[in-house]
């Protein structure tokens, strides 16, 4: 798309003619555009975004709200009345945890579980409202100050579309343990009548597709709403599908890490946790940004199909 760009990949034997091949091969629904056009946008999107500031913006805002998220979460579940919902909860949220961070936030979340704080229902959930809504907040910031030219949106509509998310994000997490819940009880009786063998196997398959659709929802609603553009794409859209991809990639490597490799703990002690927690949270907001860039630059090659 860019002749200074071609000129120089025109020098590297190997690239040039994955290059050519590339622009060979047309992409679905962007009238004509090809897949290197579609890479070339992605690559300066990376490369002159700042990428990496952007995202230890989101890290630092997100890691602040993590637990008043999880707050507001666990202050509703002693109201929730299904059979074994908090102990499901409680396994959902240490699966989506790195090894060797919940007992970091076990302690705080059996109390909150086990006790009914009616303070918690008035300044404290609140607080908590406030700072998660913070956190969704910095994300959709994060988005906003990409190399493609995204449309903003006024401080006050996107601080509004920011709650209704993180409360939209909330509902779906409660929802979906509930249908873990339900799910597991099915195949409890399933297992009874002798029409299910190793039950074990087909809950932990269970709980690992609804936490990876949960995740697939979570993140197309970000993208979706993110931005003003973002309703161009399908709610499922490509940057979605390679985010989610990319988190579970992300939390498979990074257990290996931490159980073979990190020596956080010995090095810091406690406040090692912390610090592998954070490692996480970073790693995954570039992940989500490098979705959304996805998304940015299929949008970008539409404006210029239109223009062109």
């Amino acid at each position: 798309m860019t002749k200074p760009i071609e000129a120089r990949i025109n020098k590297i034997p190997v690239v040039k003619h994955l290059a050519r091949l590339a622009k060979k091969i047309p992409i679905p629904g962007l009238q004509g555009m090809s897949l290197y056009d579609i890479l070339e946008l992605y690559v300066l999107g990376i490369v002159r975004g700042a990428l990496t500031s952007r995202a230890g913006s989101i890290a630092f805002s997100f890691f602040l709200a993590l637990f008043p998220f999880l707050l507001f979460i666990l202050t509703l579940i002693p109201f929730v009345p299904i059979d074994g919902f908090q102990d499901d909860f409680l396994g959902m949220v240490e699966t989506m945890l790195p090894p060797k961070t919940s007992d970091a936030v076990d302690g705080v979340i059996n109390d909150i579980i086990n006790n009914k704080y009616s303070g918690l229902l008035s300044f404290g959930f609140l607080m908590s409202m406030f700072l998660m809504t913070n956190g969704v907040n910095a994300i959709f910031g994060g988005f906003e100050y990409s190399y493609h030219k995204i449309k903003t949106r006024s401080i006050i509509r996107m601080y509004g579309v920011a709650f209704a998310t993180s409360l939209v994000l909330a509902f779906l997490l409660i929802i979906s343990v509930a249908v873990i819940v339900e799910m597991q009880m099915g195949i409890s009786k399933l297992e009874q009548h002798n029409l299910v063998n190793d039950s074990l196997f087909w809950m932990r398959f269970v709980r690992t597709a609804v936490v990876a659709f949960t995740l697939l929802v979570g993140v197309s609603l970000l993208f979706y709403v993110g931005t003003r553009e973002g309703k161009h794409l399908p709610f499922f859209s490509a940057g979605a599908i390679f985010t989610t991809i990319f988190f579970a990639l992300n939390f498979y490597l990074f257990g290996i890490y931490v159980m073979k490799f990190a020596t956080y703990n010995k090095l810091y002690g406690s406040i090692g946790t912390l610090l592998i927690l954070m490692l996480f949270v970073w790693l995954n907001s570039i992940i989500l940004l490098l979705g959304f860039e996805l998304n940015a630059s299929i949008i970008r090659c539409k404006k210029i199909k239109q223009i062109s």
